[in-house]
């Protein structure tokens, strides 16, 4: 089923934000900081308050409404709570904090007047290295909280002491997973109208539009049902859009002090220095093994680079704590400890970026796993064949992650099946022979899906519930119309659901249309991210469907003269099971349900609106790469990727497909690309596309795609979520295969990215990373 969302996104005719044009409306400018950290002396707005055009200039003091966001993790009682004004008054923390606005007749004219706003600064000491800010002694970002740390937590399972006393080896490894950015193609941005001083409407690039309406309403102090966010076409959200900025607050403030439609839109080098940031976590892992290759136990340390604030409202925390929470991986283990810090820094705030903390721990561990392989002298998939959970039965980490079943060794299996694997082998000693150095790397993982409460909890973030719901209706002509909160930017939300509706239905997909974007016109949702929408969204809709289902057959059953057990729905008609000639069209069963006749007693209207909240699921799969690397010029070439994907039910599979091109592609990007450098005085070193590489056609090789399926046995239709997994798996999978064809070096890989001055590194002389005991 091809997806109905591209002809229009292909032709140019798709609307995005920017596209969206009101009457009066004017442009916002942020005004930024320079300094990553710096005290505000004063400020001189008056040369830009006079340049043509300009309508205001408004500095912290001046905006009329609330002037900070507070960021905490409520059900965690040891997570600080951290203020972020939306406007700094006191001093900036990161180079491009925002200290004025200057709202204009249009961009140029306020980007003009931005250059002119002169700021007496006093610059501070930067404080760029998250280990160094965890120090009692390192300077403060923030002095009322009397430390850099946003949160410190401590696990263990098991006999973690005597497991690693009794261990035969001890191997260590310390592993930086660098600074990345989801970098859609479409930044963020907000237009901000208000229909009335109670009454606001605000067009928003987001992920989530009606989690966007609550917290706006809230600062606001506005009735939530008075707040209206509507969401054109997004150009990729991949985490960065789960969040509310300053910027989201500021906009709508200052449209109601000057009384017009306001809009904002973030360029390029605003995107990449001071919308969010994620991933990076310094870890130290030990693990406890056998001579014979059976690991034992984890420990490690998670140290988090959460930047100069918290992304509101999810924290710093998703990427150490959740990296630590998926440290046992698909391992078999006896025990597990780990330690959690989210360092504040003065860099750009650490935000979701599709897999979070996930792919960092991951890179790490399956490194470490390598690294004992070659110790050892294994082969590294039997090493991993020794350690592995079975496939099938369901499984409950000492993480306390319930895992639903899969193929865990059997998608290993596939992956070094599809590559050949000792034929490789073989080609690898001929071609090292020439001096020609090439690497397989394997990375079999598990991921999430499906962000609920059970996932929120087992990543340590409990005693939250989320609600999300999905409106199916039917009209008079047979028509299903499906609304929905669950905002696409990207998935293909209108031809998955409308295959489902239609499915469910008996009606044909072309018949079905899904609403989204507009929180006046479609059910609730809490928004796409953390692989949701193909495990929640699809289990409210069947529900839903189901009910709507109900209510035709109960209403045909009266016009057939036969039970609603007997009747069946497909291809547009309701008939009788064995009695085919016995039938009504779908369309006059709904005029029947709507005008008579109908029996009595049944509620005839066919629509209904179920949310759904699933228990924990958990998709693997495994992805196996080839690199070449020129161990003259540091350059590496990835050759073949292959991945082996078992989402359970596959619910369209070139969507699937598409999912799993698109992470893999930011995967390669996080190794070999993309970085987001600091220098010590806390200068941004990747301010445009330039230095921030995107990975490109030529960078990707073709995919080679295998499916496996392992029915959830705990969700609605069996599905389980894989939006994230090509970004979890693909840098592991790449940095081993580095280290497998670098190992006649001695090299261990201990960070990403890995440019060629960084391979080159690692030929002469290696780093040793790896200790043995």
């Amino acid at each position: 089923m091809l997806r109905v969302e591209d002809p229009a996104l292909l032709t140019g005719k798709a609307d995005f934000l920017d596209d969206v044009d009101r009457p009066g409306s004017l442009d916002a400018v942020f005004v930024r900081s320079p300094h990553a950290h710096a005290r505000i002396g004063s400020i001189d707005v008056e040369a830009a308050s006079v340049c043509d055009g300009v309508v205001a200039v408004l500095t912290a003091g001046e905006l009329d409404g609330p002037r900070t966001l507070a960021t905490t993790i409520a059900t965690r009682p040891e997570a600080k709570t951290v203020e972020r004004p939306l406007l700094v008054a006191d001093k900036a923390r990161f180079q491009g904090d925002a200290v004025a606005v200057v709202v204009a007749r249009d961009r140029y004219a306020a980007e003009d007047a931005a250059e002119l706003v002169e700021i007496d600064w006093e610059p501070l000491p930067a404080l760029t290295d998250p280990i160094a800010a965890l120090q009692p002694d390192a300077p403060l970002i923030h002095e009322e909280l009397g430390e850099n740390n946003f949160e410190h937590i401590e696990f263990s399972a098991g006999p973690v002491d005597r497991v690693f006393a009794d261990a035969d080896h001890i191997f260590r490894k310390t592993f930086h997973f660098g600074r990345t950015h989801a970098a859609p193609l479409e930044g963020r941005g907000m237009l901000a109208e208000w229909d009335s001083p109670e009454s606001l409407t605000v067009w928003s690039s987001t992920q989530m539009p009606f989690l966007v309406r609550w917290l706006i309403a809230g600062l606001l102090e506005l009735r939530e049902s008075a707040v209206r966010v509507v969401t054109p076409a997004v150009g990729g959200g991949f985490g960065l859009k789960v969040h509310l900025y300053p910027e989201e607050v500021v906009v709508p403030i200052v449209a109601r002090m000057l009384g017009r439609p306001v809009k904002w839109i973030e360029d390029r080098p605003e995107a990449l220095a001071t919308s969010g940031h994620s991933k990076e976590v310094l870890m130290e892992l030990e693990a406890a093994v056998s001579r014979n290759g059976r690991i034992h136990a984890f420990r490690g340390s998670f140290v988090g680079d959460g930047g100069a604030y918290q992304g509101h409202p999810w924290s710093s925390l998703i990427d150490p704590l959740c990296a630590a929470s998926m440290l046992p991986g698909q391992y078999d283990l006896e025990a597990v400890a780990y330690e959690v810090d989210a360092a504040m820094t003065t860099k750009c705030q650490s935000t979701a970026y599709r897999g979070v903390g996930w792919t960092a721990s991951h890179t790490a561990r399956e490194a470490l796993v390598d690294d004992i392989a070659r110790a050892l002298e294994l082969d590294p998939l039997e090493l991993r064949r020794r350690n592995m959970i079975p496939d099938g039965a369901p499984h409950t980490s000492l993480t306390n992650c319930h895992y639903d079943g899969g193929s865990y060794a059997s998608s290993m299996q596939v992956a070094a099946d599809a590559l050949d694997y000792d034929e490789f082998r073989d080609r690898q000693r001929r071609l090292r022979a020439k001096e020609r150095y090439v690497g397989v790397g394997f990375s079999p993982f598990i991921e999430q899906g499906g962000w609920a409460a059970g996932i929120a909890e087992a990543m340590g973030f409990p005693g939250y519930h989320y609600t999300d719901g999905v409106s199916v209706s039917m009209e008079t002509d047979g028509t299903v119309t499906v609304s929905s909160g669950f905002q696409s930017n990207g998935q293909g939300h209108e031809t998955t659901m409308a295959q489902l509706a239609a499915d469910a239905l008996g009606v044909s997909f072309e018949d079905v249309r899904v609403v989204q974007g507009d929180t006046a016109q479609t059910a609730y949702a809490t928004g796409s991210y953390g692989s949701r929408t193909a495990v929640i969204a699809s289990g409210a809709l069947l529900l839903a469907a189901g009910d709507v289902r109900d209510k035709l057959l109960a209403v045909a059953a009266g016009l057939l003269e036969a039970s609603p057990s007997d009747l069946e729905l497909a291809a547009g008609n309701v008939f009788v099971q064995g009695a085919p000639a016995r039938r009504k069209t779908i369309a006059e069963v709904v005029a029947a349900a709507y005008w008579g006749p109908r029996p009595d007693g049944v509620d005839p209207i066919p629509a209904a609106t179920r949310s759904y909240e699933p228990p924990e699921t958990y998709s693997n799969a495994c992805i196996a790469a080839v690199v070449e690397v020129d161990v003259e010029t540091g350059f590496t070439k990835v050759d073949r990727l292959v991945v082996v994907e078992d989402c359970g039910t596959v619910l369209n599979p070139m969507i699937v497909d598409g999912q799993i091109a698109g992470a893999f592609a930011q995967g390669i990007g996080a190794v070999l690309h993309e970085g987001l450098p600091y220098n010590e005085d806390g200068q941004f070193l990747a301010p445009t596309l330039v230095e921030f590489l995107y990975p490109s056609a030529t960078n990707v090789p073709d995919l080679e795609i295998h499916h496996l399926e392992t029915p959830s046995p705990v969700t609605a239709g069996g599905f389980k979520g894989m939006g994230e997994g090509g970004l979890i798996g693909a840098p592991a999978a790449i940095v081993n295969a580095i280290a497998d064809a670098l190992s006649p070096f001695g090299a261990s890989i201990d960070q990403t990215p890995l440019p060629p001055e960084a391979i080159l590194r690692l030929i002469d002389p290696p780093a040793a990373q790896l200790e043995q005991h």
